[in-house]
Order: C-alpha cells, then structure tokens, then sequence
C-alpha cells in the first residue's frame, strides 16, 4: 500500500516551509556582513547540498551510509550555528533549523539531548555576546522546546499513521484469505449438495428401474407375459417420476412428489414400494396434522424415500412401517422395518461396511445433512438381526 497523494503533498509542503525558513535565517545572517555573510552563505550551501545528497531529511532508522552521512551533515549545521551565534547577534536563529535536522535525524532521546545542548550553547554564546537577557535565554529555550513538541508529535501521528496502515493491510489479507475459503467451503458444499441430490433422484430412479427390468425378465423367462408387462409399465412410470424429479432438481423446485402434501406423498412413495420390492409398507399418523413448511415436507420426504430403498435393498425385510408425527413445535418421521438389521458403530468405507456387508453409505450421510440443514436430528437404531428404526425430527 502507497502513501495518499494527500500526505505526500503534506509532506512536501512541510519540506518547502522549512527550507524557505533556513533560506530566510540565512540571508538575515549574511546581511551583516563580513564573517557572518561568510557563515550564512555556508550555512545555506551546506544545508542545500544535505538536502541535495541525501534526498531529505534522514529519518533515525534509514540505512547506515546514510545515516553516517545525515550524522556528518547535521553535525556540520550545528557547528556552523555556534559559529554564527558568535559572529552575528542574528546568527542565533540558526539553532531552529538545526532542531529540525537533529531531532529527524537522531533517534528521539539522543535527538532531545542533542537539541538541550545547542540551546545551552546558542544561550551561552548569546549572554556572553549582549549580556544576560530575557530575549537571550527565553528565545532559544522556546524555539527548542516548540522544535521538540512539534517533531516528537509529527513522529508520534506517523508512527500511529504506520500502524494503521499495517493493520488495514493485515485486514485485506485476512479478507481475500477469508474470502477465498470461503469460495473453497461453498464449492465443496455445492458438490455435497449436488452428489445428494442425485444420488436421491437419478440414483434411485435408476435402481428402482433396474430391479423392475430384472423382475420383468424373470417374469418373461417364467413365461408370465401379464407380470411382465406390468413390471416394464411400473418401470415406465418410474422413469417418468424420476424425469420429474430431475427437472425441478435442475430448476430448483419443490419435488413433484409432495406437491399434494406429506401425508399423501408417503402413502404414495408406500404404495410404489410395496409395488416395485414386495416390502409391506405401512404409513400412520399422529398427533394433530397442520400445513408443514415446503422445505421440511421435503427434507422428510427424501428421508422416507430413501430409509425405504435402504430396507428394500440391503435389509431382506417383509415389513416397513412409516409413523409421521406432529409434536407441536417440532414434526418427526420413523421408518422401522423388521429386516436383518446392522452393527452402527461399523466403520463405513465407500458406502460398505468394512466387513463387506452393504449400504450406510451416502443414503445415511444425505439423510443426516438433509435434517441438520432444517436444525434437526437424525438417530439410526438397528442391531444384527433386529431390525432398523431411522428417526428424524425437525423444529418448526
């Protein structure tokens, strides 16, 4: 980050000031004549070629040959000044640009020092010249003690200044970092959503479809031509729900399925279980029904659809029951079946369990982001043997 164009013309300004100053002292030096016009001419030609050499005032932590140089340069304007207090009543003012250079060029207490013994020296030089005197002691003292306030206050509002910047530009990196995981996080929720919802409409469409086919080919290898036709119109209609479904995915609507409510949307998902599997499927209620938001007849829903091809597919159930319930602030759905049930504390790999056996893959972990997206929970109960119960509730 670069300085504003304002503080640089500040800063600029501050510069010319100073040096019209010296310009000024110095030509009041010189108007007296003799050894004064000699030390005022210097003191302005040494002035100008520091400024000249060194591009500026040095401040305190510049590099070390510079800093050698800005020494030499501000030790020769001090010497300059003493001599000009001693040779001209008006080379006394000399000091003030010297303040300057010492207290920019020095680090703050040597540059404070170093500015308490000039004004010793510039008030001694003045007493011994014209005696003892308020103007004598008082001038220098004041013109030192303004030098020191004004630099020290300068360096304080830069130092301030440098900090802020430091930290605004801690704050932008931090931003675009934030900003760009922030990216990396939406990107991979996208993908998580997308694999969902796939794997809940083209996946288990097509799954749905190809069991039909193969009972359809069995019923034909049986000569069972009535079955057969039936199971290839069952997988028709499947195919058409699932085009359905796939494109108001791509649009971002409401699933066509519950478009008519929950209640009816799970007997039907029931009746085309029991149709496409054999799984005896059940659906209740309880509780006193009421208009459910959009999104929460959806998440559950999607839940009941797939807790339903999980049994039909991995459990070798004969029966599922489907219980919606309405619980005042909140509505939940379990679907139990009587199948072979699994061990839920197995570790899960590529949607198997380690022992081989299938399933609790990506249907339990959709199911789950689905409900936890509504504030909700889901809980999987099952043992070996014993059967399932997936439960999901939601607040409204």
């Amino acid at each position: 980050m670069t300085a504003l164009p304002s503080a640089r013309g500040a800063a600029r300004a501050m510069q010319a000031g100073v040096d019209l100053l010296v310009a000024v002292l110095c030509l009041l030096v010189a108007l007296g004549g003799g050894a004064a016009t000699a030390v005022g001419v210097g003191f302005a030609l040494v002035h100008a070629a520091g400024r000249t050499a060194l591009g500026g005032v040095v401040r305190s932590d510049a590099r070390p040959d510079r800093r050698r140089a800005a020494l030499v340069w501000a030790a020769l304007l001090t010497v300059l000044a003493v001599v000009a207090a001693v040779v001209s009543p008006a080379g006394i003012w000399l000091a003030f640009p010297v303040f300057l250079v010492q207290l920019h060029v020095l680090p703050a207490v040597p540059g404070v020092l170093a500015v308490a013994a000039t004004t010793a020296v510039t008030v001694a030089t003045g007493v011994w010249r014209a005696g003892p005197s308020a103007g004598a002691v008082l001038g220098p003292a004041i013109g030192a003690g303004v030098c020191v306030g004004v630099v020290l206050g300068v360096r304080a509002v830069i130092a301030e200044a440098e900090e802020r910047r430091t930290l605004l530009q801690d704050l932008v990196e931090a931003r675009d970092v934030l900003a760009e995981r922030e990216r990396a996080d939406a990107v991979v929720a996208e993908r998580e959503r997308l694999a969902r919802e796939i794997h809940d409409t083209l996946a288990q469409g097509l799954a749905s479809i190809e069991l039909v086919l193969r009972a359809a080919d069995v019923a034909l290898g049986a000569g069972d031509v009535a079955r057969a036709r039936e199971l290839v119109a069952t997988a028709r209609t499947t195919s058409a729900e699932n085009l359905a479904e796939a494109r108001a995915f791509v649009r971002d609507l409401p699933s066509p399925s519950v478009r008519a409510g929950l209640t009816e949307a799970l007997t039907r998902l029931a009746a085309q279980t029991a149709g496409r599997t054999g799984l005896a499927v059940d659906v209740r209620a309880s509780g006193e029904a009421r208009p459910l938001p959009q999104q929460v007849e959806q998440t559950l829903w999607r839940v009941a659809q797939q807790a339903l091809a999980n049994t039909a597919e991995h459990a070798a159930a004969r029966r599922a029951t489907v219980t919606l319930s309405y619980l005042g602030d909140a509505v939940a759905l379990d679907v139990v079946d009587d199948g072979d049930g699994f061990d839920p504390s197995a570790p899960v790999r590529d949607g198997r369990a380690e022992d081989g056996a299938p399933g609790r893959g990506r249907g339990l972990a959709g199911m789950s982001a689905r409900v936890a997206e509504l504030g909700g929970t889901l809980h999987v109960e099952s043992a070996p043997g014993r059967g399932t119960a997936v439960a999901a509730e939601v607040p409204l």
